[in-house]
């Protein structure tokens, strides 16, 4: 019966109604790839467009961080260093590619400080460090941007439907990362803490009151008491926006110390599913980024039998280069408790180390300025949640 029924829905024995049919079939699935295509070039263009104009706007924000009155030379030097780009040195024989990395990057840094010292020569040296920082993630930013426009501008010269459906199935993931930089640019640039400052955040809070003295490497320094052990506790040089060298401080205090154990605390990405803020416990050198620094650290604790243990802060990607969340800054005492629990496996009066990993960001060097990090992060909450709800 229903056989029935639709052969007469297609027309039944008229043979007018089949050809009719059969043509449209035929239209369709010659067209249809275009029409599918075109659809998809549409959703990538409006996607190109919104990271283009966030790419302008992190200019914008930055170019008032840097002069409070407009001006053409510092617009058009920020545009120019928008294109900066480094060339990785070449690892086809692996010996000595450590300190080519080292050497490169050393480079970069001091091109980007003396870039926002020409711009801002009165600007307070903190302030232009957290500028430095503000313009790697407007860069990354400008790089994802213009990736995406190459590809935008590829599929509708080939007419190529397979690459805009890969393409289309990345843009979600490629739009968090977008506007996660272009938030990031805009905290770092203003000096305000980060996911990713949570490590050298303990460690602000466990020097406490003390003196922290600068140790060259962009790294300061001071040591403690902590249950029963002698410690002697790192991070980067803060309040500004840096993560400095600490595989070549970790290096010249252990070979001036006798130091039993290594304890590195530092954010790390979380799986989809897992809490923020949470809190795991492991051994090795718990670092990102191009590996220099972990290099160094692990050379120098292999030669001398040092144990390495970590503790890492779970967040996504999003979470550690964007403004800290409260889940991230709550913690801090269960970092501690982890602390503690690898602190009892040494001895009393032996000599630990413990590296704040990190970019401080927004983070003092002891915890008289942490008072104010922690009522700006409890702020921040209530306006994400205030937001919320108005959506």
């Amino acid at each position: 019966m229903n056989g029935y029924v639709f052969f007469q829905f297609l027309g039944g024995d008229n043979i007018i109604s089949w050809v009719v049919w059969i043509i449209f079939f035929m239209v369709f699935f010659l067209f249809y790839p275009k029409l599918m295509t075109t659809q998809i070039v549409w959703k990538i263009e409006k996607v190109a467009k919104d990271l283009e104009r966030m790419t302008e706007n992190s200019k914008g924000f930055l170019e008032k961080e840097i002069s409070k009155t407009s001006n053409k030379r510092v617009r058009a030097s920020i545009n120019r260093f928008y294109e900066f780009f480094l060339i990785t040195p070449i690892d086809l024989d692996p010996y000595g590619v450590v300190k080519k990395f080292d050497r490169v990057i050393r480079d970069e840094r001091e091109k980007f400080g003396y870039f926002v010292k020409q711009l801002a020569p009165q600007m307070h040296a903190e302030k232009r460090a957290s500028i430095e920082m503000g313009i790697a993630a407007g860069i990354t930013l400008n790089q994802i941007s213009k990736i995406v426009r190459h590809y935008v501008e590829l599929i509708k010269q080939t007419k190529s439907m397979q690459i805009a459906m890969i393409l289309q199935m990345q843009l979600p993931l490629i739009e968090r990362l977008a506007k996660s930089m272009y938030k990031g640019s805009q905290a770092l640039s203003r000096g305000q803490p980060i996911g990713d400052s949570i490590g050298p955040m303990v460690v602000a809070h466990l020097i406490g009151t003390k003196e922290a003295r600068d140790i060259g490497d962009e790294i300061v320094m001071a040591k403690i008491k902590l249950y029963g052990r002698n410690v002697t506790v790192l991070k980067a040089k803060g309040p500004g926006g840096r993560i400095g060298y600490p595989g070549k401080a970790v290096q010249r205090i252990i070979k001036n110390n006798k130091i039993t154990r290594l304890i590195t605390i530092d954010a790390a990405a979380k799986l989809e599913g897992e809490k923020t803020g949470s809190v795991a416990e492991g051994v090795g050198v718990a670092m990102g980024g191009p590996g220099v620094e972990r290099s160094y650290i692990e050379d120098i604790t292999v030669t001398n039998n040092i144990p390495l243990d970590s503790i890492i802060v779970k967040m996504s990607q999003e979470e550690a280069i964007t403004p800290m969340r409260k889940a991230i800054k709550d913690s801090i005492p269960e970092v501690r408790e982890a602390l503690k629990r690898s602190l009892e496996t040494t001895k009393r009066n032996d000599n630990i180390m413990i590296l704040g990993v990190g970019n401080t960001s927004g983070i003092g060097n002891s915890s008289k300025d942490l008072k104010k990090v922690e009522k700006w992060v409890e702020s921040y909450e209530r306006k994400l949640k205030e937001k919320k709800k108005k959506k």
